[in-house]
Parts: structure tokens; C-alpha cells; sequence
């Protein structure tokens, strides 16, 4: 159900409202009722309401202030506000409307039926805001994750796959310095509660966490599994004596601090987290999360949190595994599902550490981090490991419960022979289903330029890959489907007639009006000019 804040200094009003509408009926919630914008702040805070129904003019804190506050904390859409205000206060009303308030209602024209369609207004507003998020969730948070995996472990091929990747996921890299964290969230609650409780739990938590530590910093967040997470700090500058005293530790100490004491307070949940090094450049943030994920291992119940440098001094350098060492082999294995490559680079793993038994710490971080990657570079990963684990009754997070080395090496064998299995059943539709997207990301950048090796960074995958594919499951390869494909284009734009040659060739990416007129007469058998004197015969 969605929940409702009244805000009002008179207690009438407030039953009023309450007693108007059958709210169930809206499914709706009264959650909770304040006397003034203060309190008002408070009750938000704690319960998130979607909605809050404010009187302009109260003690304390003003309905005004309490919007503005709101807008500056959590952003122009959530909460919704419909605003109740007189007559006389209506020049407050219309400076209220400059913070996006959905609605705004006069107190002496209230009846039932007023009431009824400003919250139809604002649920709609709400329902598209929802349908909006939940379809760029479902088109960009896959890609998303995967982006951020890459990043922390070392596995883009190419500065350029960086750059290109990042600009199509919109995401901002032009801060002048990084601190990665990687943490781990606890409740002695969550293992009384059924998987998906759990589930509930820790996904609840994850978003807290994500929005609280946005409050203090810019902030990439990134849920690893279940219970897991990475945290990327964006510092707009770094100065020399920042750097130098590392005062940026104690700050993200602080802010952990912070995040940590909130998250208990609400959902009982606690956590402990590892911060990695200063980086001045993106490139530079997975040496920050190795870092940081080596001095995750320090923490314990009296210090929650750990600088990296307290690891060097502690001599647990050590003590985690470095996945990008066989990043070549997993990203391959991985995009273009072969299973051949997976089962020899687990087996190359697993045979390092059956030389060195003495190395459990290392071999469950190793194995953590292939499960990491498995969860975020597979769609739909966290269900594909629950099924691979489903009769453990840990699941896939039974690698937690592994004492040993050679316990290890056991779990990611089984890990491997499972993955491999489905490598095997989806190879050639995943085959099919990557030149499909890759034709469709063309015909939609049909004026851009595309070379292989950019369109191959945008999808993740390796432009000799990308060419290969092309030359199998297409009946012309990558060059002849763009040129098709733009050619389409300048056919549309020349019957339209606006157009000179030279300025359909620069719109549509080709690198001279008499390349462009080249490979037009290879395909249609005619200059742009002949074809152009035949449509009007």
C-alpha cells in the first residue's frame, strides 16, 4: 500500500481528512499525522512516506520549509506533496509550486470529491514515476552491474571500452579523486527469517545504505550478493594535504559511522566494511576495492571499520586474491558462454590452491569473487546460483560455510560443473541474441559513426568476438550491415529533398561525401545523384 503523512496544526483537520475517504480504497495507508513541518520531518525520515498532505502556514516549520528541506534531502519526486492552504495564503501556495508539488487543495472548497481527485492526480504521478524506473531499471541495471563489476576487478579491455560504456550508462567519472569500500551486512534477526524475509531484509538495507551515503558524497553503490556490497566514494577534489594526512580515511570513517547507526536503528541490521586507497583516476579504483576488500578481512565487532593501511601495518596484505590475474579468461568464458574456458580457468584455481592448503583465506576470496561475477555478469544470476545451491539450505552463500581449502576447491567444482552445464544449453541462443541487439543498437545510431571497435566496447565484448559473430549468424559481416543500414537511411533523406549530398554523408558518419557516394553506388548500383534523378522521372 502506498503511505500517507497529514501535516496540519489543527487536530480537526486531521480527522477531517482521515474520515473523508474510504483511503483503503486507494490503497492507501494512513501512516502517520504531525502538527507542524518539524515533526513532519522526523515521521518522513523514519517511514518514507509516498505521499504527504501539508498545511502551508504552521508553527515550527512551515509546510514550505518542510518541502524545500524534502526536495533538497530526497530529490523533485518523492515524496508526492499536495499542499492545503487559504485563500490569504495563496502567494506561499504558488512559490510551493516551484518544488514540483504534485497538487495543492483550499482548505474552504475541501469536500470529498476535491479530496478523491487530487490523490487520483497524484497516484497517477506516482504510477508513472514507477512505470518509468521500473523499465530503465529493467533495461540499464543489468548493464549497470556489470559495468561496475568490470571496473572493480580490472576486466575492461581497453581505456576506450571504459569511456564508451560509462557514457552510454550515463554515469560521471570526472571527479578529481575515488575511495573504494566493500562491506558486509549482519542481523542476528535474518537467520530465524524464511530465504525470502532475508531477501526483503538485506535488499531494504541496500537501499538505505545507498541512499544514505549519496546524502554525504556523490556515490556509486553496488550490491555484490545477498549480503555483500561495494561502495565507490566521488571526491570533486583532492587536496595535497588531504592526501597526504589521509584525512579522507577518517571522513568515510565517519560517514560509515553515520550510514551504519541509521541502518541499526530501522531494520537491526549492522555492517562492517573495509576502505580502500585514494585514486585520483577511474582506472585506479580496483586497486582501491583489492584494498579495500584486504582490509574488510581486519574488521571484527570493535572495529567496525578498516583503512587499508592498517592491513600493511598488520602484515594482511596478503590475505585476498586478485580475480583480474585470470581476467582474460573469465571475461571470455563468461560473454561469449563457453564453457571449455571456464571449467580450465576454475580448474587452474583450484589447482593453485591444492599446492598451498595453508591458503583458506585466498581461496574463499577467490571464490567469493567468482560468485561475485557470476551474480552480476549472468542476467538473472542470484536466481541461476539459488538453483545451482538449491539443495543446500545456505544456497550459494555456502561457500561462507567452507573451513577448508580443499572445502573450497570442492564448492567451486561444483560451481563450475553446474555453470558449465548452462554455458552449454544457452551458447548458441546467447549467440543469436548478441547480433540481434547489436543490429538493433545500429539501426538506432544509424547517424553516428560505428567503427567494430566501439560498437564491440558498448556491448562488452572483444571486436574479434563481435566480428566473428557477425560473419556466422548474419548473412553480411559488421562494415557491410552498417553500410546497408546507412545507405537505408540516405535514401529516405534524399527523397525528402532538403538535403545536399555532402550534408546527408556528414549526418549520417561517413568521413567525406565521396566515400559515402562510393559505397552508395556499390550498394544501389547508381550515385546518390542518379538515384536522385531517377525518383523524379
Amino acid at each position: 500500500m502506498y503511505k500517507l503523512l497529514i501535516v496540519d496544526d489543527e487536530p480537526l483537520v486531521q480527522v477531517g481528512i482521515k474520515s473523508m475517504l474510504d483511503w483503503s480504497k486507494y490503497n492507501i495507508e494512513i501512516c502517520a499525522t504531525a502538527l507542524n513541518g518539524q515533526a513532519a520531518l522526523q515521521i518522513i525520515e523514519e517511514k518514507r512516506p509516498d505521499i504527504v498532505m501539508t498545511d502551508i502556514k504552521m508553527p515550527v516549520m512551515s509546510g514550505l520549509d518542510l518541502i524545500r528541506i524534502c526536495r533538497e534531502r530526497y530529490g523533485n519526486e518523492k515524496p508526492c506533496f499536495i499542499i492545503l492552504t487559504s485563500y490569504e495564503d495563496f502567494h506561499m501556495a504558488k512559490e510551493a509550486l516551484t518544488y514540483q508539488v504534485t497538487d495543492y487543495l483550499v482548505k474552504l472548497e475541501l469536500t470529498a470529491d476535491t479530496l478523491s481527485e487530487a490523490i487520483e492526480r497524484v497516484l497517477a504521478a506516482i504510477r508513472r514515476i514507477e512505470e518509468r524506473d521500473g523499465a530503465a531499471s529493467t533495461a540499464v541495471y543489468p548493464f549497470y552491474d556489470k559495468f561496475f563489476i568490470r571496473l572493480l576487478n580490472n576486466l575492461f579491455e581497453s581505456e576506450e571500452q571504459f569511456t564508451l560504456q560509462s557514457r552510454d550508462l550515463n554515469l560521471d567519472f570526472g571527479y578529481g579523486g575515488y575511495v573504494c569500500c566493500y562491506g558486509e551486512m549482519t542481523s542476528p534477526q535474518a537467520e530465524q527469517l524464511p530465504r525470502e524475509k532475508q531477501i526483503s531484509l538485506f535488499v531494504s538495507s541496500m537501499q538505505m545504505i545507498r541512499e544514505l551515503a549519496a546524502k554525504y558524497m556523490p556515490c556509486y553503490a553496488l550490491s555484490l550478493d545477498i549480503r555483500h556490497f561495494a561502495l565507490i566514494f566521488c571526491y570533486s577534489t583532492i587536496s595535497e594535504s588531504c592526501r597526504e594526512s589521509k584525512d579522507y580515511g577518517r571522513e568515510i570513517r565517519g560517514i560509515l559511522s553515520g550510514i551504519s547507526t541509521t541502518l541499526e536503528k530501522y531494520y537491526n541490521v549492522s555492517f562492517h566494511c573495509g576502505i580502500g586507497s585514494l585514486t585520483d583516476s577511474p582506472q585506479g579504483i580496483s586497486d582501491s576495492y583489492q584494498y579495500s576488500r584486504q582490509a574488510c578481512l581486519m574488521t571484527d565487532a570493535s572495529r567496525p571499520f578498516s583503512f587499508f593501511e592498517d592491513c600493511l601495518k598488520e602484515d594482511s596484505y596478503h590475505s585476498s586474491f586478485n580475480i583480474s590475474l585470470f581476467k582474460q579468461e573469465l571475461t571470455r568464458a563468461f560473454e561469449e558462454y563457453d564453457p571449455e574456458i571456464l571449467q580450465k580457468t576454475i580448474d587452474d584455481i583450484c589447482g593453485l590452491f591444492a599446492l598451498h592448503p595453508s591458503y583458506y583465506v585466498q581461496a574463499l576470496d577467490a571464490a567469493c569473487n567468482i560468485l561475485y561475477l557470476s551474480i552480476s555478469l549472468l542476467q538473472n544470476g542470484e536466481s541461476i546460483l539459488s538453483e545451482f545451491f538449491k539443495d543446500n539450505p545456505e544456497g550459494y552463500r555456502s561457500i561462507y560455510k567452507q573451513t577448508s581449502v580443499e572445502q573450497v576447491i570442492n564448492w567451486l567444482q561444483s560451481f563450475s560443473r553446474q555453470m558449465c552445464q548452462l554455458f552449454e544449453d544457452r551458447r548458441r541462443d546467447y549467440k543469436n541474441h548478441i547480433v540481434a541487439n547489436v543490429k538493433k543498437y545500429i539501426n538506432e545510431h544509424v547517424k553516428e559513426r560505428l567503427s567494430l571497435n566501439e560498437v564491440a566496447a558498448v556491448f562488452g565484448i572483444s571486436p574479434n568476438y563481435l566480428s566473428q559473430l557477425f560473419g556466422k549468424y548474419n548473412e553480411t559481416g559488421f562494415s557491410e550491415y552498417v553500410n546497408s543500414c546507412k545507405i537505408r537511411e540516405s535514401k529516405k533523406l534524399l527523397q525528402e529533398g532538403h538535403l545536399k549530398v555532402y550534408e546527408i554523408a556528414e549526418m549520417l558518419g561517413f568521413e567525406s561525401a565521396f566515400y559515402f557516394s562510393k559505397v552508395f553506388k556499390k550498394l544501389e548500383g547508381m550515385s546518390p545523384t542518379e538515384y536522385l534523378n531517377a525518383q523524379y522521372r
